[in-house]
C-alpha cells in the first residue's frame, strides 16, 4: 500500500475520535428514524441564441464578465461537481443541454437518432451518476476549449419542446436514481415564455412537470435577466405552472427562488458577474437537508406531545478519508484498496465466527459475560424522547456549560398534526420570558440519556434581506458534575491605566471589520482547502500547486496604514505607564525575549515557583541522532520522555505539538523517509 503523507495524522485523529466516543461505541442507530439522504442533481441548461450571446461591454480585465450565460452555467456546474466529489462522494450529478442542434440521450446515439430513446434538440452531456475524475476533466475541457464548445454549443433553428425536456429528465431520474430521497432538476434559462403561441405545448409541459413532482423531483428554476438589453424575466408567463413551492412527498420543501439572476452590466460599479451570481444562487440550493434525527417526540407537558426534527447547523469541518489507495506494481495509477478483516483465535489461528463472540466485564477478579440481548436491556433507558422537566431563567444557563455541539430542532407534522403551531408558541414564549427548558434527552435508541437545555433562537436577517439564522429551538447538552473542571487559580492582575485604554480603543476601532461583523464564509479554512486542492490535483492529474491560498493571513500593509501611527502612540503611553507602575509598586522588571517580563519579585501573594536550573544528565537535555535511530530500529521510541522527543524534533525543525504518541509518529515518519531515500 502506498504511503500517504497525511495518513498517519488522519489515523491519529480517528484514534482520538474513537477514544472520545468509546462510551457510545455500542449504540444502535435507529434506521427508521434516521437515514442518510442521497442527493441527485440534474442541470438542464438552455442553449439558445440569447444564452450564447456574450455581453458587448465586457471588461477585458475581468474574464468572468465576458461569459455567455450558457458557459457561465457550465462553469457553475463544473464548480459544483468538484465540490460534490469531495463533500458528498455518494451523490449523483448530471448535465442536460436543451435547444442544441445535436441530439443525444444514451451512449452510442448519433444525430440521426436511431438507437434508444430520442428527444430532439436535447443533448445529455454528462449522464446522471456519481461524478468521476473523467467527467470533471471532460467538463473542464469543454468550458476551456473554445473549439469543442463551438462545435457542441450551437443553438437549434427550431424551438425545443419543454415537454420533451421535462420528460427526458423524468426518464433520467427514473433509470439512474430511482430510490434517491432527494432528486432535483436545476433549470437554467433566460426564456420566460416558451411556446408563447402554442397552448397545447404549454399544457403538455405543465403535465410533464406534474409527473416530475409526483415522482418526487423538485424543479429549481434559475431565471436569468439581461439588464443591458432591457429584459427582465417574468415567471407568470410560463413557469408559475411549472415550478411548485412544495411536492407531495416533502411538504417542507423550500420555496422557489423569488429573484432572478441578473447578468450585470460590466460597467456598473456594483455589478457582479453572471458566474458569481449563478454560483451564489446554486450554492444556496445545492445542499439538501439532512436530518440528524427525525420524528422524535417532544413532550412539553403531561399528555402534550409534538414531533420535531434535529439538524446540525454549525460543525467543524475536517478532512475525511473514505478509502485507502495503493499503487499496483504494474501501473502508476492509484487504485482503491478493498479491505477485509477476520477474527483469529490466538492459540489455534482459526477463524472465529460472530456467534462465538461474547462481551464480558471484569469484576472482582472474575469475568462476567453477557449476551447481546442482555447488553441491550442494560443499555436501554427508554425510547427516544425530548421531555421538558421544568423551566428556569436564562440567566442560570452559563455560557461555559457546553461540551458538545448544539442541535437545532424544527417542528414536523409527520406524527402529530399541529406541531408547528405549538412549537411556534413555545419558541415565542421562551424568547419573551427569557427562560429555557430543562429536558431529559434521548436522541435515538440505546443512546446514553443526558440533561439538556432547550432554549429559543430568534431569526436573524442580513442587511441584504437574506436569512442568516432561522427561528427555532436549540438543544444544548449540559455537563454532569464529573464533567466540570476546577477553574484556574486567581492571579494578581495589573489593571491598565485610563490613558492606555483610550489609546488601545483607537487601535481597535481602526482595525474593526466592516459593520463590526465577522463573516466566516469569507475566510475558508486554509488547511482544509489545501488538502482538497492536493486531492483534486492528484485525481485530475493536474500539476501540484506550489503554495496554498490563505485568506486568514493579516494584511500587514493595510494594518500599518490604518493603525501604525496609533500603535506607536500606544507603545509610548504604555512605557510611561509601566515606569509609573514600577515607581509606585517598588517592583522592577525587564522585557523578556518571548514578550513577557522577567520580574525580580513575585507578582502573586503566593509567589511564583523558582526557575529550575538545567543540569547535565537532565531528562530534557539533548540526545544524539544515533541514540534516536537505535531506539527507532529496536521499536523503543516510547522509552524516551516527551521532553526528549520535543528537544530532538525541535533540532530537526519538525512539529512538536500533540501527545507523546503523536511525537513518536513524527519521529518514525522522519526515519522512514530517510530510509526510503
Amino acid at each position: 500500500m502506498a504511503d500517504l503523507p497525511y495518513r498517519d495524522k488522519m489515523a491519529d485523529n480517528s484514534n482520538r475520535a474513537a477514544e472520545e466516543e468509546e462510551d457510545e461505541e455500542d449504540e444502535v442507530v435507529d434506521e427508521s428514524g434516521y437515514k442518510t439522504v442521497k442527493d441527485a442533481v440534474l442541470f438542464a441548461i438552455d442553449v439558445s441564441k440569447s444564452m450564447l450571446t456574450t455581453p458587448e461591454d465586457a471588461d477585458p480585465k475581468k474574464p468572468d464578465t465576458g461569459l455567455s450565460p450558457t458557459i457561465a452555467a457550465l462553469k457553475c456546474a463544473y464548480s459544483l461537481m468538484q465540490q460534490r466529489i469531495i463533500s458528498n462522494p455518494n451523490d449523483m450529478m448530471g448535465i442536460l443541454l436543451f435547444g442544441t442542434k445535436k441530439s443525444k440521450f444514451q451512449e452510442g446515439d448519433d444525430e440521426t437518432g436511431k438507437t434508444g430513446l430520442q428527444y430532439p434538440h436535447c443533448y445529455l452531456l454528462t449522464d446522471l451518476d456519481v461524478p468521476a475524475a473523467a467527467d470533471v476533466k471532460h467538463l473542464r475541457n469543454l468550458v476551456n476549449d473554445e473549439g469543442e464548445a463551438t462545435d457542441l454549443l450551437r443553438a437549434s433553428d427550431q424551438e425545443v419542446s419543454m415537454a420533451n425536456v421535462l420528460f427526458c429528465a423524468n426518464q433520467i431520474f427514473t433509470t439512474k436514481a430511482p430510490n434517491f430521497s432527494s432528486r432535483r432538476l436545476f433549470l437554467v434559462t433566460d426564456n420566460d415564455s416558451p411556446h408563447a403561441t402554442n397552448r397545447d405545448a404549454r399544457n403538455s409541459a405543465a403535465v410533464r412537470a406534474k409527473d416530475l413532482y409526483d415522482l418526487g423531483v423538485t424543479i429549481e428554476l434559475f431565471p436569468i435577466s439581461h439588464p443591458d438589453r432591457g429584459y427582465t424575466f417574468d415567471r407568470s408567463k410560463f413557469y408559475d405552472d411549472i415550478v411548485y413551492s412544495a411536492i407531495p412527498s416533502d411538504p417542507d420543501a423550500p420555496a422557489p427562488l423569488t429573484t432572478d439572476i441578473k447578468a450585470a452590466n460590466a460597467s456598473a460599479k456594483d455589478g457582479i458577474s453572471l458566474l458569481q451570481a449563478l454560483l451564489s444562487s446554486v450554492a444556496s440550493r445545492a445542499a439538501p437537508r439532512r436530518a440528524l434525527f427525525s420524528s422524535v417526540p417532544f413532550e412539553i407537558g403531561p399528555g402534550l406531545k409534538i414531533s420535531v426534527k434535529g439538524f446540525i447547523l454549525l460543525k467543524r469541518q475536517e478532512p475525511k478519508r473514505t478509502s485507502y489507495i495503493y499503487l499496483p506494481p504494474d501501473s502508476e495509477k492509484p487504485q482503491i484498496a478493498v479491505g477485509s478483516s477476520t477474527l483469529m483465535a490466538e492459540d489455534t489461528a482459526r477463524s472465529v465466527e460472530k456467534v462465538e463472540i461474547r462481551k464480558a466485564f471484569k469484576f472482582g477478579g472474575e469475568t462476567v459475560s453477557f449476551t447481546e440481548d442482555e447488553l441491550s436491556k442494560i443499555r436501554n433507558f427508554g425510547d427516544p424522547v425530548l421531555r421538558i422537566i421544568g423551566f428556569k431563567p436564562l440567566s442560570m444557563l452559563p455560557i461555559w456549560a457546553n461540551y458538545k455541539h448544539n442541535t437545532f430542532i424544527y417542528p414536523s407534522e409527520e406524527d402529530f398534526v399541529g406541531s408547528t403551531r405549538v412549537f411556534s408558541a413555545l419558541q415565542q414564549k421562551l424568547l419573551k420570558s427569557q427562560k429555557f427548558g430543562l429536558a431529559w434527552f434521548i436522541p435515538r435508541r440505546n443512546a446514553v440519556p443526558t440533561l439538556a437545555a432547550v432554549y429559543a433562537g430568534a431569526e436573524r436577517i442580513s442587511d441584504a434581506g437574506d436569512q442568516v439564522m432561522p427561528p427555532g429551538l436549540w438543544i444544548k447538552p449540559l455537563p454532569f458534575a464529573d464533567d466540570i473542571r476546577e477553574p484556574p487559580a486567581e492571579i494578581d492582575l495589573i489593571k491598565a491605566s485610563d490613558d492606555c485604554i483610550d489609546k488601545m480603543r483607537v487601535v481597535v476601532q481602526q482595525l474593526q471589520l466592516p459593520k463590526a461583523v465577522y463573516d466566516p464564509q469569507r475566510y475558508p479554512n486554509p488547511s482544509l482547502q489545501w488538502f482538497y486542492r492536493i486531492l483534486q490535483a492528484l485525481a485530475l492529474e493536474e500539476d501540484l500547486p506550489e503554495q496554498p491560498e490563505d485568506k486568514t493571513l493579516p494584511r500587514w500593509k493595510q494594518i500599518h496604514k490604518r493603525a501604525g501611527q496609533y500603535v506607536v502612540e500606544f507603545g509610548e503611553v504604555l512605557d510611561k505607564a509601566f515606569a509609573r507602575w514600577q515607581k509606585d509598586s517598588g517592583r522592577s522588571g525587564a522585557p523578556g525575549v518571548n514578550g513577557g517580563a522577567k520580574r525580580s519579585q513575585p507578582f502573586g501573594a503566593s509567589g511564583s515557583a523558582p526557575k529550575r536550573v538545567k543540569k547535565e544528565g537532565d531528562e530534557d537535555a539533548g540526545i544524539s541522532d544515533e541514540d534516536m535511530r537505535a531506539a527507532f530500529t529496536k521499536n523503543a521510541l516510547s522509552s524516551f520522555t516527551v521532553a526528549h522527543l520535543k528537544t530532538w524534533l525541535q533540532g530537526k525543525g519538525l512539529s512538536t505539538t500533540g501527545k507523546k504518541q503523536d511525537l513518536i509518529d513524527v519521529v518514525t515518519g522522519w526515519f522512514e523517509t530517510k530510509r526510503d531515500a
